[in-house]
């Protein structure tokens, strides 16, 4: 049976019309529902000729809440770079999974660590860190520049959604999730009561990176090298982007820094602001932050679920479920806050 780099050097060998030799490749850590492959590779002949650095993406197991397929993640990843965002650009996408044994598609590496806390501690970023919140702005500002109503996008496969009732839908998309478990979690209960008597209208339907936190981008030195992992991208309310990258969990010890443990909420706001032209409604982000804890509290349940049925087991994902309980004090922290 021939072996993963094998099967890609004889599948872009037929693509690219030329001899491919793959030159090294490491399988990269993290990723619980998809595996990141390093792929540095030569192409001999053909219009692709060249050296390539690459990092390929494909399928590892079970996915989560509304996670995208890696060819639907794909498209989102390319329309996001089209209209600026600093993300890797992707190509050779491939939905066939006799391939190699699964959907994947390759994208640019970038330079830089992604880890939480190499961003919010290590002292070779300490300058990139200061203007981290304005980059990241930057390119929030310009995703959500990307509105349901254009017609022209190739996004058909994103479910559409009305700014009156989406945070609503949120809602009860989470009841649906949490019907699942056999287990009763009564902080959760409280947390979506709370959230559907306080459910906002959206100012536009926009598009969503989904996950925008501490641990998907990469920073250098240099400052912000690109964001990653599209895989929950969806049409929504810009809040919901900001209020995730606000999310305590996301501060990896660095508590007072709100915003991704390296920066102030005004910093941040104030940046966006600047760079979208759209005023951040902070009421909005409250209601997104307790709803991002209630999402991320199903998504440990699930994650440990994986585990304990056997489906995939491993150490990540029973020590993800122990998470819950963390998630349920901050959003009962958070709504006393409201008042």
């Amino acid at each position: 049976m021939p072996d993963l780099r094998e099967k890609i050097e004889t599948y872009l060998s037929k693509r690219l019309q030329g001899k491919v030799q793959i030159l090294d490749m490491k399988l990269l850590s993290g990723g619980a529902c998809q595996e990141n492959h390093l792929v540095k590779l030569e192409v001999s002949g053909g219009p692709e000729a060249g050296s390539y650095d690459l990092v390929m993406r494909t399928d590892r197991g079970g996915s989560l809440l509304s996670s995208l397929s890696r060819m639907n993640e794909f498209r989102i990843a390319g329309t996001a770079f089209d209209a600026g965002v600093r993300t890797p650009r992707v190509f050779w996408p491939e939905e066939n999974a006799d391939a190699i044994g699964a959907p994947f598609y390759f994208m640019q590496r970038i330079n830089g660590n992604a880890a939480g806390r190499f961003i919010v501690k290590d002292r070779s970023i300490a300058e990139a860190r200061k203007k981290l919140h304005d980059e990241l702005a930057a390119s929030l500002a310009r995703l959500h520049s990307i509105k349901q109503s254009e017609k022209s996008l190739d996004l058909d496969f994103l479910p559409r959604r009305d700014a009156r009732t989406l945070a609503l839908e949120a809602v009860r998309e989470i009841r649906d999730e949490l019907s699942q478990f056999d287990e009763a979690h009564p902080a959760i209960e409280l947390a979506l009561n709370w959230l559907d008597a306080n459910a906002p209208e959206a100012d536009d339907v926009v598009l969503i990176h989904g996950d925008f936190r501490t641990g998907n981008f990469l920073v250098s030195p240099e400052g912000l090298q690109g964001v990653v992992d599209w895989e929950f991208a969806h049409w929504g309310d810009r809040h919901e982007d900001i209020s995730w990258l606000c999310m305590l969990d996301w501060r990896f010890g660095v508590i007072k820094k709100e915003v991704g443990g390296f920066a102030d909420r005004d910093a941040f706001y104030e940046a966006y602001e600047r760079h979208s032209g759209v005023k951040v409604d902070v009421q909005r982000v409250l209601f997104w932050e307790v709803m991002g804890n209630v999402r991320w509290a199903v998504g440990s349940i699930q994650q440990a679920e994986r585990h304990l049925s056997g489906k995939d087991r491993g150490i990540e994902f029973a020590s993800i479920g122990r998470r819950t309980g963390e998630m349920e004090f901050e959003m009962m922290r958070l709504i006393e806050h409201a008042g």
